[in-house]
């Protein structure tokens, strides 16, 4: 790119939206612009001003690159290495499941029942965004969040250091390592029945991991497991809240009822579709 070809920031943002538009990304134009941000380091309000700014050539190219493996569907998250969620922002990678809006409702729910001093399990923690943004928002709370996945834990201890919270994170399969009792347990784990997967968009597919997708044949599996272990673990008159699919309302009321717990309620998202299932222990 010689001195008479660089482009403005608007020729460049112009045409990453054509390029990512014609590479058949839904937000083509979200997209080119938060990859602009990244790696100029602006924001609209100083765009808007200085849209005719000529674009430093290496940081054209960059951006450039960034939109090329955009649109060979590497998620946004991923190339920029953040995302926000409950209002925080998080590191995220290949080793953890990107966190989704919907998610933030277990965290509401979590948040309706946690009270000053309990102790929260997160089980399947991942980016451990589920177990930092009830703690950020109820500090006094103690909270120690589980996965099999090394490198996860090692996202979720980031998170945690940069957000200044003092969290737990303990590698284990489930509950095999986890000891002591808990007032409030909550888990998104995999939940996709093994033959949806490969339909999933390819952002999905091809590069959030398997192992926190997989929810095995019917997709149920690992309420299954947790519901069979959690009632060792939660204290008399505890929570258990999960997220859930949201065509597994009804199966996850009647696998809570089959394991005793009582004041079972099926909360729906915003599209009126199952998206979390709280039980309580008698």
């Amino acid at each position: 790119m010689g001195e008479k070809d660089r482009k403005t920031l608007k020729e460049l943002l112009d045409s990453g939206i054509l390029y990512l538009t014609g590479k058949g990304i839904e937000e083509a134009a979200t997209d080119a612009w938060l990859l602009l941000e990244e790696v100029f380091q602006i924001s609209r309000s100083w765009y808007f001003a200085h849209s005719d700014t000529e674009a430093e050539e290496q940081k054209a190219r960059r951006y450039e690159s960034l939109l090329e493996q955009r649109g060979q569907r590497i998620p946004l998250q991923h190339l920029t290495g953040k995302t926000w969620f409950y209002g925080l922002p998080f590191t995220v990678n290949e080793h953890v499941l990107i966190p989704r809006q919907d998610t933030e409702i277990l965290v509401e729910e979590a948040l309706k029942r946690a009270k000053p001093g309990m102790k929260i399990l997160d089980m399947c923690t991942g980016s451990g965004c589920i177990l930092l943004s009830v703690l950020s928002n109820c500090p006094s709370v103690m909270g120690t969040g589980v996965d099999l996945s090394e490198k996860a834990l090692e996202t979720a201890r980031k998170n945690a250091a940069d957000l200044k919270i003092k969290a737990e994170f303990l590698h284990s399969d489930l509950f095999k390592q986890v000891e002591g009792s808990f007032d409030l347990i909550l888990s998104n784990p995999p939940y996709i029945r093994t033959d949806v997967i490969p339909t999933l968009m390819p952002e999905v597919r091809d590069h959030e991991p398997w192992m926190a997708l997989d929810g095995k044949e019917d997709g149920l599996y690992f309420y299954r497991k947790i519901l069979e272990q959690a009632g060792t673990y939660l204290v008399p008159g505890g929570w258990l809240c999960f997220e859930i699919g949201y065509d597994q309302g009804e199966d996850l009321r009647a696998l809570m009822q089959r394991q005793g717990l009582e004041q079972i309620e099926i909360v729906k998202d915003l599209a009126g579709l199952d998206r979390v299932a709280v039980g309580r222990k008698k």
